[in-house]
């Protein structure tokens, strides 16, 4: 009985410290906590002291592969390896619509070259079609660090509809699709991007995103703004990170 009992609180204890967060949502959590704690310590308040301890929480989670949370909801990513979409029930989701006075045809066209993006998606540098279905996104996260990943259309209705999911090998897991449709009263465009995507640290990622002011829903919202504008007045300003990489090429 003894031994029994022994030998479960050890099947116990091995799955508390099992390994159960992926290689890329470790080195992310390992980054944003150092960056949460500095900032927490910098503070020198109550608040700050708070910071600091959740950043703690994912230095730890960072270190070890380990997530307590993802052990009591049976979640192992360290296994199955980076999502290829974001799973139900997980991740951030962000919902916008925006009215171009422009037609569908023409709004569709502009984004379906996925080279234009950059020209008002500001956190985006580059996107690069690699044939007909895939492409290639390079971003730029909080504090500047490089994000890159892979997309494949998965629905496409000229006009009408591009929906997208990330594949393999993502950073940040992600999927969404952004729908075209005529404005009522013959307004031009009504173009509705409903995007989903899961933070390496989950939604403490998120959270630590927003401390640095890269809120998703507002930045989605300033990013439909400037696409009405460079539709609308042809504007061909590029964005803050298209800009940057513009000039390295030169």
């Amino acid at each position: 009985m003894v031994s029994m009992a022994i030998s479960a609180r050890g099947h116990r204890d091995e799955r508390r410290s099992a390994v159960n967060v992926g290689d890329a949502e470790r080195k992310m959590s390992a980054i944003g906590g150092g960056l949460l704690a500095a900032y927490g310590i910098y503070r020198g308040d109550w608040l700050g002291l708070g910071l600091a301890a959740a950043g703690g929480g994912l230095i730890y989670r960072g270190l070890t592969g380990h997530c307590a949370c993802f052990a009591a909801l049976g979640i192992d990513t360290a296994q199955t390896g980076p999502a290829t979409s974001v799973r139900a029930g997980h991740g951030v989701r962000v919902d916008h619509t925006i009215i171009i006075n422009r037609p569908p045809e023409e709004v569709y066209r502009f984004w379906r070259q996925f080279r234009n993006l950059s020209r008002f998606m500001h956190n985006l540098v580059e996107v690069r079609e690699v044939d007909g279905k895939r492409s290639h996104w390079i971003a730029v996260g909080p504090l500047g660090a490089r994000v890159e990943w892979d997309a494949v259309i998965i629905n496409e209705k000229p006009n009408e509809l591009i929906a997208w999911r990330s594949l393999e090998g993502a950073a940040v897991a992600n999927a969404g699709s952004v729908h075209f449709r005529p404005a009522p009263d013959g307004r031009g465009t009504e173009v509705r991007v409903e995007l989903k995507y899961d933070p390496p640290a989950g939604r403490a990622g998120a959270a630590l995103a927003w401390l640095f002011g890269k809120e998703p829903t507002l930045q989605i919202a300033e990013d439909l703004r400037r696409f009405k504008q460079v539709l609308e007045t042809g504007d061909t300003a590029l964005s803050g990170n298209g800009r940057r990489l513009q000039q390295m090429s030169k």
